[in-house]
Formats: C-alpha cells, structure tokens, sequence
C-alpha cells in the first residue's frame, strides 16, 4: 500500500501597510499567557540556534504574536487548507497594538517535526528569507486537524 502524504510551504512578508482593513474581523481577546507546547518550542530553539550559528540575533517569543499565529491556524484548519488569508490584516493588527516596523510569516502544514518543518523552510528561499530577517520577535503555533495533520504559523516581527 502506498501511502501519499502531501507538505506544503507558503511564505509571505510585508514591510509596510498602506491598504484599506474593511474584511477582517479582528477578535481581540485578552490572553495573558501563552502555552507553548513541546513541538512549538522546539521550533522556536531550532530558528534560533540556526541565527545564532549564521551570526544573527537570537529572536525573543511574544505572547501576543503566538496568539495571533494561533488564530491565523484554526482559520486554515477551518478552511481546509494552508494560506496567507488577511496577512495583511494580521500585520496591520499587530503593528497596530504592538508598534511592531516589519511583519513576515511562514506557514506549512503536514510536517510531524519541528525539525522537519524548520529543514523545509531553510530550503525554500522565502522562508529563509524570514527566517534570516532583521527581526527582533517571533511567535508560533502549531494546532492539528481532526485528521492528525499539524497545521503551522510562525510570524516574525521587528519592534
């Protein structure tokens, strides 16, 4: 039996927001924390020990980012399938309340590992890109679908 799993890479980064925000409805919620889980973490060390061994400035975790990559997954989950639906909304959000200059996502989905969703975005040339920018914050979530398929949003900002 063969058995065909499919893994898709986007990549997506804006550097400023001149459009009008008229079809998204940002939900604010106040969430003071958020619970990193393992995968997620993982992630997060891999990104990191990958700047720090090319010369680049570690990146810090923000609350507020995770949180934001979080809602950005269960509207691909409830979709059924990866994008970069309302980027430009999700950036103009989180410059907006946060300050934040620059704002560049990646997203995946299919990947059972954090070191196998970080290997795949170093080898596609947009997803390093973001992954090499001149940032200072990032975020992730990685949420599953009723089918067991992880869905993936890491966003990057620069404060």
């Amino acid at each position: 039996m063969l058995i065909f799993c499919g893994v898709i890479l986007t990549s997506c980064s804006k550097d400023s927001l001149s459009e009008d925000v008229t079809s998204y409805d940002q939900v604010v919620t106040k969430k003071v924390a958020y619970d990193y889980d393992a995968i997620e973490v993982e992630i997060l060390e891999d990104i990191n020990l990958y700047r720090k061994a090319n010369g680049l400035a570690e990146l810090q975790p923000l609350t507020e980012v995770s949180i934001e990559a979080e809602s950005h997954n269960e509207y691909m989950i409830d979709q059924g399938t990866v994008s970069h639906d309302n980027f430009s909304q999700r950036a103009s959000f989180l410059m907006q309340e946060l300050g934040v200059r620059s704002v560049s996502e990646n997203v995946a989905y299919g990947y059972r590992s954090a070191d196998a969703v970080v290997k795949a975005w170093l080898k596609s040339k947009g997803h390093k890109e973001n992954i090499e920018a001149d940032n200072t914050h990032f975020g992730i979530s990685v949420r599953q679908d009723a089918d067991g398929r992880n869905y993936f949003t890491n966003i990057f900002v620069k404060k």
